[in-house]
């Protein structure tokens, strides 16, 4: 597992802690232990560390009591055979520290303790839980395969060859298998977690992108809505600070355009806020009409009050047929390049073009010839361009611009406007 999911810990251990096991419990939470320590055992654990010990003893004193009945066996070989089954009931204690190493000495010890039989059981049990299968194989097949030798040296008195070691195989495996079903149910539960965890990173990382692209799409809206009127409040203002000796009539249409452009600018910085605090990424009911193509007229005309020279050839028979994000992309494209021609060819004549019919598509051109003398560059263009020509892909159609051989700026765009 992941440290990302490991750090989501699972709330409901908190409360029943002590019902399950402390390896499961440390790969879920491993914040449960300190830190470089093996986790604590629970509850559950001392219950199935006793069971498992007096198991242990209970079959070591099973075949203690049987070794009396063995027909020629030394008694230093019994005794001895008592002394490991002893120490090897008081090893299953380490079985969790040690999973692999227990079994692995419990090898040549069952070869020699009658009395270790038990031990051994649970050893290779503990084995099939804590560690993976190439572990599993290798010590249980030695086992299996020192079965048959252990009883033909060592014989039951009371069962027939065959019988006993075809008995002892099927236990072995049985106990293994079971440990191996034990641990298969621990490593579902943990995928499980995994995978539920995973989900909802997977959701919280799409709804992340979902809001960032709505305040993608917002900042597009700002600064399409916005630097058009704070554009023309500036060239206005310009002019006034350069002439202050203007005429009356001048100044109070200068100061008219500035107020009117502020009051605009002021009501679209509004919507958009109003856009931001209700958390959608459209534009919030009951505002004002978002403008469609339409409304090209108005603005220019709006640029021609503002002192531009524009010229408006419109070829588009019904404008109000044009769909209506199509129209609203193709005023943006026409108010951005009017704005970019504004700051940086000022003094020059704008071409403004529109044209298409219901299926071919709809064509928005703005150019302007170089301007008749340097600008300086304004900070931060390019920028305006970089997001039309985003809004135009979004919307189907394909946006171009660049400089033309005479040194003057050309904005091409295309957008579809699919056949009723």
């Amino acid at each position: 597992m992941s440290n990302d999911v490991r750090a989501r810990a699972p709330k409901e251990f908190s409360v029943r802690r002590w019902l399950f096991p402390s390896a499961l419990i440390h790969e879920l939470d491993p914040d449960a232990g300190t830190a470089g320590r093996r986790p604590r055992r629970t509850a559950r654990d001392w219950v199935v560390d006793f069971a498992c010990f007096f198991l242990a003893v209970g079959l070591g004193i099973a075949a203690a009591q049987s070794l009396s009945e063995e027909a020629g066996l030394p008694h230093p070989l019994a005794v001895l055979d008592q002394v490991l089954g002893a120490l090897s009931c008081a090893a299953v204690w380490l079985r969790r520290r040690w999973p692999v190493g227990l079994a692995v000495a419990m090898i040549p010890v069952g070869l020699l303790s009658d009395s270790a039989g038990g031990a051994v059981m649970v050893a290779l049990f503990t084995l099939a839980v804590h560690r993976p299968f190439r572990y599993v194989a290798w010590i249980t097949g030695i086992d299996l395969a020192l079965v048959p030798l252990y009883y033909w040296v060592r014989p039951d008195p009371d069962l027939p060859y065959a019988g006993i070691v075809a008995f002892t195989l099927l236990l072995t495996v049985s106990i293994t298998g079971w440990g191996m079903f034990v641990r298969s149910k621990r490593m579902l539960m943990l995928s499980l977690r995994d995978r539920a965890h995973r989900a909802e990173t997977e959701a919280r990382l799409r709804a992340e992108q979902a809001q960032r692209l709505a305040r993608e799409a917002i900042a597009r809206e700002m600064h399409d809505v916005l630097a058009h009127r704070l554009t023309l409040l500036s060239v206005h203002a310009g002019a006034l600070e350069f002439r202050p000796d203007a005429p009356r009539e001048e100044i109070a249409r200068a100061a008219g355009v500035i107020r009117e452009s502020a009051h605009e600018a002021l009501q679209d910085l509004r919507e958009i806020i109003g856009v931001l605090r209700a958390g959608e990424a459209e534009e919030p009911s009951g505002g004002r009409p978002q403008p469609t193509l339409a409304a090209v007229d108005a603005l220019v005309d709006e640029c021609r009050e503002a002192g531009m020279k524009v010229t408006l050839d419109h070829r588009v028979a019904d404008p109000a047929a044009v769909p209506a994000s199509v129209g609203r992309t193709a005023y943006r494209i026409a108010q951005e390049a009017l704005t970019n021609a504004r700051k940086h060819a000022p003094g020059t004549e704008v071409t403004v073009r529109l044209a298409g019919t219901p299926g071919e598509g709809l064509t928005v051109g703005v150019s302007n010839p170089a301007p008749p003398a340097d600008v300086p560059p304004v900070p931060g263009s390019g920028q305006g361009l970089i997001g039309l020509t985003e809004r135009a892909t979004l919307a189907g159609g394909r946006l171009e611009h660049g400089p033309r051989a005479d040194g003057g700026f050309e904005v091409r765009g295309w957008l579809p406007w699919p056949a009723s």
